[in-house]
């Protein structure tokens, strides 16, 4: 008489969703803080060359970009259609690049102002005058380390 009980079924306790909204909260502020959103227009056209070899950077930190192109269409009326260089959000002219360099610098700590890399990002189709005017003027600014923004891949 002894084996036989009654086993009660157990049921599973309730999940505690209290936190919740903590969770996604902390998610959302995270992404917001990490995130990085484009910081410029791009004002000119932007056919890239492609290359075989190519290397990913890791600091991209460092990085400030300088694009070489025609003006895009919306902005030959203003610009013209001629190779124009584009220094964040405005088009400027060579003469301007020293300065450019500087306030980049300027906005870097002290330690990694000496470590900038100007990527450049050239339409495969503009005049490479300008960009030999452009490396010309960086080399005065003692930027000296420049990078080649290009596609991957060579054209049969």
């Amino acid at each position: 008489m002894l084996g036989h009980f009654k086993r009660k079924k157990k049921e599973l306790p309730a999940i505690n969703t209290s936190s919740l909204p903590d969770i996604v909260f902390m998610l959302l502020f995270f992404f917001m803080v990490a995130t990085r959103l484009r910081e410029t227009e791009v004002k000119v056209k932007q056919s890239l060359p492609k290359a075989t070899e190519q290397e990913k950077l890791e600091k991209k930190d460092l990085l400030s970009y300088i694009f070489i192109g025609s003006p895009a269409s919306e902005f030959q009326d203003e610009f013209g259609s001629a190779p124009r260089l584009q220094l964040n959000d405005r088009i400027a002219t060579v003469d301007e690049v020293q300065a450019f360099v500087a306030s980049e610098k300027a906005k870097m700590p002290p330690e990694l102002a000496n470590k900038i890399i100007i990527a450049i990002k050239c339409d495969k189709d503009a005049d490479l005058g300008i960009l030999s005017d452009v490396k010309t003027e960086l080399r005065k600014a003692n930027a000296l380390k420049i990078t080649y923004i290009t596609l991957r891949g060579l054209e049969n």
